[in-house]
């Protein structure tokens, strides 16, 4: 070997040492060095997929790369977590989790990943109420006369969700077990198709967000009934709770969050979180989320963990009351 190559071959040598030796630190000063995308477990249009294109645009604007939404819907937002359950652990594939996976370990009878092992947790995005909402041709105003139709018509109504397992499925299911109606479930893969059912009159009835039901109720296509919140919403404050028309404690929200692959550097986590907390505080954000029911709402990782492990529970309890399975 001549001194030139054994020159050239001491030199990457030490280069891929000092490179390994950086710390963890230098990574992360440098993430995002590249587009980031973020997967989406349901269609465009619906709630979940407007809160992400918001938050998408403000980290983008904040770090100088793209953050580019990737639309996986499918299986009750299964298909989008599976996707990202596989993506390298490296802080440059982000999935939205809701609700939805919160209930589906107890709805499903198999996953292909685990919402607490699988990923890490980042923040909370949002969380809201759901609103009541109807065809304008069904004959009830409110709550009690929702119940009473539903007696008089045993599955004669028919409700609309984003999908087997999501709030928008078991938050009926909890009205129909409290209140000891049967409406009739009919899924689909995400808010807007489900809703867009509904104002076309083939449902009768859509337990959706606030944030994308709320203006179909103002352009007259939708008719509001009650939100699902223990307490009034400020975003509709006229609009009586589902508790207090007639469903004594009855209560069901909506969220969203940000987790990452299992394994993400710390670093990257921590960027990430100081960014998303940034985007999450801004004014233009809060009033646009608040106007539609949705509160802004930022995390630490670990009280992401402990609502997530929270809700886990919660919801097993209710999927086992309804008796409500998928295979």
């Amino acid at each position: 070997m001549n001194r030139r190559i054994a020159a050239a071959l001491s030199a990457a040598l030490i280069t891929t040492a000092m490179g390994a030796a950086l710390p963890a630190t230098a990574f992360a000063q440098a993430w995002p060095a590249r587009a980031v995308r973020i997967i989406v477990p349901y269609p465009p249009g619906g709630p979940t997929d407007i809160v992400a294109r918001v938050v998408a645009q403000k980290l983008a604007a904040q770090t100088g790369q793209p953050f580019l939404i990737e639309n996986r819907p499918g299986a009750g937002g299964n298909i989008g977590a599976e996707a990202a359950a596989r993506s390298p652990a490296d802080g440059y594939t982000l999935l939205v989790v809701t609700t939805a996976h919160a209930i589906n370990p107890s709805l499903f009878r198999s996953l292909s990943y685990k919402l607490m092992t699988d990923f890490t947790p980042v923040s909370l995005l949002t969380s809201g109420p759901l609103v009541v909402v109807t065809h304008p041709s069904v004959p009830a105003s409110n709550v009690r006369e929702l119940i009473a139709l539903a007696r008089d018509k045993p599955g004669g109504l028919t409700f609309a969700s984003s999908g087997n397992g999501q709030s928008t499925h078991l938050a009926v299911e909890l009205f129909n077990a409290t209140a000891g109606v049967k409406m009739t479930h009919v899924p689909y893969k995400g808010s807007a198709p489900a809703l867009a059912d509904v104002m076309g009159g083939q449902a009768s009835v859509m337990f959706d967000t606030m944030l994308s039901a709320m203006p179909q109720v103002r352009a007259g296509k939708l008719k509001a009934l009650a939100v699902t919140s223990a307490a009034r919403s400020p975003a509709a404050p006229d609009l009586p709770t589902v508790a207090e028309s007639g469903l004594p404690g009855y209560e069901a929200i909506a969220w969203n969050a940000l987790v990452v692959a299992a394994g993400t550097p710390r670093e990257v986590l921590d960027r990430l979180g100081a960014e998303l907390r940034k985007a999450l505080e801004l004014p233009d954000v809060r009033e646009r989320f608040g106007s539609q029911g949705f509160s802004a709402s930022w995390t630490t990782p670990e009280a992401l963990e402990r609502f997530m492990a929270a809700e886990l529970d919660k919801w097993s309890k209710v999927v086992k009351t309804s008796g409500a399975t998928v295979d």
